[in-house]
């Protein structure tokens, strides 16, 4: 029997195929699911994927969501691929909504990352993320630090030194209240002796941390390299540290330039609690072919993110971990809503 396509598979070799997945899922392996001859085409796994982004379009979520949309239809494992934005409140708003409308579709998936776990853990939702079920982590970016082009501020030294003698005028831009980005400008403060100062302002995007900057609204601003990226090429803002352990990109790490404050930023993907686990294989598959594909490479490289692969149940004890380490953060750093 030719196995070369799902149309070809008989009940039994469908079933056995599934038991393979969830099993190489459950042992946080990237395994290949689809049983096929050496040399054949790898068949289409989804038919049609709708993949929810908790953001407003242009921002890491949205770039990150649209990256994965076209290389799972660049790799086949999707025939088609819409993509429904609902930003707010650093993923929660969308968070409700795709557990309200999507918990049991076997066809959406839901983007997620550290952004989302912090919110949760700073807004207190109704819905949280036990209500959804890990599939795979993708990438990891890393949190630059980055002043008007002419600032007097210089280093992060410099910044700290502010946020210590005169905190309610050093203001700091940033994503959603509770993201990285907030959890960051908090372990700046932090550094600072001075965490109950601290004046965070969350904005939707990038593109308003970059406006706040601008026009004087903040002293300095927080966010991925990938939506600074513009704004330092064109020399408008200028970078003065970013949250990696090492040099990223030819800036300076804030660490070695003697401020103890590192992080790393983490995006993934999420399916409905109620999605069976046999198809929470399929997805898991579709996605790890779509990370295997040259455009998701190339995009990676193109916005220079990391790729951070994980799976199975490596992915579910990383969570669980972030979620229960998101509470005591907030609770050290002080943030607030």
């Amino acid at each position: 029997m030719s196995r070369s396509s799902p149309s070809a598979l008989s009940r039994r070799d469908f079933s056995a195929w599934v038991a393979g997945g969830v099993a190489a899922a459950g042992a946080g392996q990237a395994a290949l699911l689809w049983p096929r001859s050496a040399g054949a085409a790898e068949p289409q796994l989804v038919a049609k994927l709708r993949i929810v982004i908790p953001a407003n379009e242009g921002g890491g979520w949205d770039q990150t969501g649209r990256a994965l949309g076209a290389a799972l239809l660049a790799s086949g494992a999707a025939g088609d691929v819409v993509y429904e934005n609902i930003g707010g409140k650093g993923g929660t708003i969308g968070l409700a909504k795709y557990v309200e409308k999507y918990d049991a579709d076997p066809d959406t998936l839901l983007m997620s990352g550290m952004v989302m776990v912090g919110a949760v853990a700073l807004q207190k939702p109704a819905v949280t993320m036990a209500q959804v079920a890990p599939v795979a982590r993708l990438t990891s970016d890393y949190e630059v630090v980055a002043v008007k082009a002419d600032s007097p501020v210089k280093t992060p030294k410099d910044l700290i030194a502010q946020l210590r003698t005169d905190a309610a005028k050093t203001v700091i831009a940033g994503g959603s209240a509770g993201g990285v980005d907030h959890m960051y400008a908090g372990m700046l403060a932090r550094v600072a002796g001075n965490t109950a100062g601290l004046v965070y302002q969350p904005h939707p995007g990038g593109a308003q941390v970059v406006e706040a900057l601008e026009t004087g609204k903040a002293v300095a601003g927080i966010s991925g390299y990938s939506e600074f990226s513009d704004a330092l090429a064109s020399g408008k803002l200028r970078a003065i540290g970013v949250s990696s352990k090492r040099p990223f990109l030819g800036i300076p790490s804030v660490r070695e330039q003697g401020v103890d404050a590192d992080l790393a930023n983490w995006r993934g993907v999420l399916t409905g609690k109620k999605v069976p686990a046999e198809r929470r294989a399929v997805l898991l598959e579709a996605v790890r072919r779509a990370t295997g594909a040259d455009i998701w490479q190339k995009t990676i490289k193109r916005n220079n993110w990391d790729a951070y692969w994980m799976a199975g149940k490596d992915f579910e004890s990383f969570l669980e971990l972030d979620l229960a380490m998101a509470g005591p953060m907030i609770y050290l750093l002080k943030l607030k809503a």
